[in-house]
């Protein structure tokens, strides 16, 4: 009777050792992640070449999706973003600007090339657009929010107004949001990169 309690006890234990194992193996009893905003996209960048979220890889990013049109939220969140660049000093070469442009019928190459030429605006920051789908995919990969308003060749864009800092890796690390000054962001990025 002991020996068959024994083997029965010693059965269930490799049983529940077993059912442990596989949940380990399938990540069942890592903690829980939010993978936040980001994820794979293929657009064009402002010299006419493909690119994908590999663009991302081994620097901080900073991407931010607006438009070229834009009067107010993106020339000053560019402008933001340039002085924060200024203030990372040495830090700054392993950090770089991404604008995805939520305007693909305006916004070809060229008109990114053009806007981002503009010395307040981020040193080297990559312009992206694409086809209205390659765009829509990527904006709700970074749960962007955006849609025409107007009609005619005057028409705006309402969008989401966050940027969003992704780690070297390529995942997110934190959302920079609209309305903070330059220091801020200086901080909130060296931060980060520690």
């Amino acid at each position: 009777m002991i020996r068959r309690n024994l083997i029965l006890l010693l059965a269930c234990l490799i049983g529940v050792g077993g059912l442990v194992g596989l949940g380990a193996s399938r990540g069942i009893f890592d903690p829980p992640r939010s993978p936040g905003p980001g994820g794979d996209f293929v657009l064009v960048d402002q010299t006419g070449q493909t690119v994908s979220q590999d663009v991302l890889k081994g620097k901080w990013s900073a991407v931010f999706f607006g438009f070229t049109y834009c009067p107010d939220v993106c020339p000053t969140t560019m402008g933001v973003l340039g002085q924060a660049q200024a203030l990372l000093g040495p830090r700054a070469k392993d950090f770089q600007v991404i604008f995805i442009s939520v305007d693909p019928e305006r916004d070809k190459p060229e008109a990114l090339r053009a806007y981002l030429d503009n010395a307040s605006f981020p040193k080297g920051t990559l312009g992206l657009t694409g086809t209205p789908e390659q765009v829509a995919v990527a904006a709700r990969r970074y749960r962007v929010f955006f849609e025409k308003s107007g009609t005619g060749s005057d028409y705006l864009v309402n969008h989401s107004t966050a940027t969003y800092l992704m780690d070297p890796k390529g995942r997110f690390a934190k959302v920079l949001p609209f309305g903070i000054g330059p220091e801020e962001v200086a901080l909130q990025i060296s931060q980060a990169m520690q």
